[in-house]
């Protein structure tokens, strides 16, 4: 596991953009931590670690957000309304998956049973207002991100 403090939302960007550099493509991603804790901004960094230059914004209304474009496609998807397998299936989840690209997936904690044994947890913990706690945890040991 890796860890590091985030100052401020430029500093969460670049830690997920050095991650998002490190990545191959068929990775999940999931991220646990409560509203407003940096999980948009260090995906916008993960974007532009990815190739992507384009605007990317939370998906919370959208379920799902697809960026094209860089090296790597990300599928960025909200399952904070995901109550149950039925309503994870339509989604498209699943079919994201085979498309070789990076899924990043706020509100894990209601797909656990749907994440692959290989997942990147990407933890987020709440400092004061604007200091971040990041850890990432690989399934296969350190990476250099």
């Amino acid at each position: 596991m890796k860890e590091w403090i985030s100052h401020s939302p430029e500093e969460t960007e670049a830690i997920g953009e050095a991650l998002g550099k490190t990545l191959s493509g068929g990775e999940v991603i999931a991220y646990r931590g409560e509203l407003g804790m940096g999980k948009t901004c260090f995906t916008r960094g993960l974007a532009k670690g990815l190739g992507f230059d384009g605007q990317v914004t939370s998906p919370t209304f959208a379920l799902i957000n697809e960026y094209r474009g860089g090296r790597l496609p990300l599928f960025h998807f909200d399952m904070y309304r995901i109550s149950n397998w039925e309503e994870l299936y339509t989604t498209g989840f699943f079919e994201y998956r085979e498309e070789g690209g990076v899924i990043a997936v706020e509100w894990s904690e209601n797909i656990e049973a749907a994440l692959p044994e290989e997942t990147i947890v990407v933890s987020f913990f709440r400092i004061d207002d604007m200091t971040r706690k990041i850890t990432i945890d690989y399934p296969e040991g350190e990476k250099t991100a």
